[in-house]
């Protein structure tokens, strides 16, 4: 790899003319029309406001339109979704014998599982323990991160609808099922608690109506803090408790009414998102972001984006930085907002001269995690993308450092070992496999390869094109964000990385 100093970044990309309205501001829209609408208003933002992308595998509502193009009204991005060609996965024995002097150990999970002729998108992965557990389709599936084995299975009812970012404490998950198994006309409003740790189901149950509409809910998003499941569904959101399912507080609205809650994010915080203003202009639109008692529902603070911004995805939620985007312009005009312990502004960095994309490999709309290819730590924001990586420091939001590839791989940060390094992942071709090395404040200069990635690996690594990586006591593991269900183009859905025992 060739590197040019950090001052290589291109000038500021003048922004497209406005993009039609993405199917959240539609729906929003509809709500403000009239109390007379608000219910028909609700069932519209429950529909189109945090619809997945066609292709994505996920259940979709009866109603539901595909349209040609993205609401941004350019080309949009899937690059874990398809594969040019069936992909050939080695066994383990192959692999240890094929590696060569200095390569790291692999392991790949395949995907033997029966999926309908479409791609299906894989939820998690979860770590627990000594296995790390994904959700694909009617299936959740343990894998041994030592050596890729399997370690349990669990079959469900029906499909997987959605799934929160984070387990609890100890080790246990609740997954949002579809009522049926149909692509389209299914409802997801069915809850199922699993154990990761044995693999064994537990309590199930309805989510519950809203006694003001006559459906249930067609999409929802989850997040677990603690032993709290919140669940936004529609405009409305409640707190569920992990352990037996109990319902433990409805979170209200705000401002008298005005601020919606329709998103939510967890892990060592729970942060809830509101969508505010819904009487006015799109340019007058704001989102608002709320910390919860995750077992009380009190509010420990509250935060607002400015008028005609909207927080998008949530990067970290301690400290808690996120994503906000322009109403209109989408992710052409973003920016990473940085938040104090109270919820005060801190800092607001604006990565686009620097030519970064936002949250890599997805959407909007489709929830406040993840954001891929954006990791916090140490003070410093790492930014990843095609082709580029770089750091901010969150106290001033200047950039420290930047490198860049120029043979147009994704180069992910996974993490922060130390104050001085940032580990960064580089993909997989076709032809060539990725690497794991660690960057320091300096930049180029300051390269350490970590993991150089087996060549016998390769095709499979490049087929999960970095949907998702993570960092797992030494481990780099990679997975796609889509599994094809066309037998002649399956893909894999785990490739891991060690360092070799000689």
């Amino acid at each position: 790899m060739s590197y040019t100093p950090p001052s290589w970044y291109p000038p500021g990309r003048q922004p497209p003319a406005p993009a039609p309205r993405s199917r959240r501001d539609r729906g929003l829209t509809a709500l403000a029309v009239g109390l007379a609408l608000l219910v028909v208003a609700v069932a519209g933002a429950g529909w189109y406001g945090y619809g997945y992308g066609p292709g994505d595998g996920r259940p979709r509502p009866a109603d539901a339109k595909e349209s040609a193009a993205p609401p941004s009204g350019r080309a949009s991005p899937e690059p874990s979704l398809r594969t040019p060609r069936p992909v050939r996965v080695p066994g383990a024995q192959e692999l240890a014998a094929a590696r060569r002097p200095g390569e790291a150990a692999a392991w790949i999970a395949a995907d033997p599982t029966d999926l309908p002729r479409r791609t299906v998108h894989v939820d998690g992965p979860w770590i627990v323990g000594d296995t790390i557990v994904q959700a694909l389709y009617r299936e959740v599936t343990a894998y041994r991160l030592s050596d890729g084995a399997e370690v349990w299975n669990l079959t469900l009812p029906t499909p997987v609808c959605e799934a929160p970012e984070q387990a609890t404490p100890d080790g246990r998950i609740v997954l949002v099922l579809a009522t049926s198994g149909a692509q389209r006309g299914a409802r997801c409003d069915r809850f199922q608690m699993i154990d990761l740790r044995t693999g064994k189901a537990g309590w199930t149950k309805e989510l519950l109506r809203d006694p003001a509409r006559d459906t249930p809910a067609i999409l929802v998003h989850t997040a677990i803090s603690g032993d709290t499941l919140a669940v936004a569904e529609g405009l409305g959101a409640a707190a569920y408790r992990v352990s037996d399912g109990s319902r433990l507080f409805t979170i209200p609205t705000e401002d008298p009414g005005r601020c919606h809650p329709d998103q939510v994010a967890g892990g060592s915080r729970l942060l809830v998102g509101a969508t505010c203003a819904l009487g006015v202009d799109r340019r007058e639109r704001y989102s608002q972001l709320r910390e919860l008692d995750p077992r009380t529902g009190a509010v420990r603070w509250r935060h607002r984006t400015p008028a005609g911004r909207r927080a998008e995805r949530m990067i970290s939620v301690d400290p808690v930085v996120y994503t906000s985007i322009d109403n209109e312009r989408l992710t052409d005009d973003w920016r990473i907002v940085a938040l104090g312990p109270r919820g005060e502004l801190r800092r607001t960095i604006d990565p686009r001269p620097k030519g970064f994309e936002h949250c890599v490999h997805v959407g909007i709309d489709a929830g406040l995690q993840p954001c891929p290819g954006i990791v916090v730590g140490h003070g410093l924001v790492h930014v990843g993308g095609t082709d580029r990586v770089g750091a901010y420091d969150l106290a001033t939001g200047k950039l420290l450092w930047g490198i860049r590839t120029h043979d147009g791989r994704t180069l992910t940060p996974v993490g922060s070992p130390s104050a001085s390094g940032t580990l960064v992942y580089e993909s997989a071709t076709p032809s060539r496999p990725g690497r794991t090395f660690v960057l320091g404040k300096g930049g180029a200069d300051t390269e350490k390869v970590l993991l150089k990635h087996p060549a016998a690996a390769a095709e499979a690594e490049y087929s999960t094109m970095a949907g998702r990586v993570l960092h797992v006591g030494g481990r780099i593991v990679t997975m796609p964000n889509g599994v094809s269900g066309d037998d002649a183009r399956r893909q894999p859905r785990l490739v891991s990385f060690a360092p070799a025992r000689e």
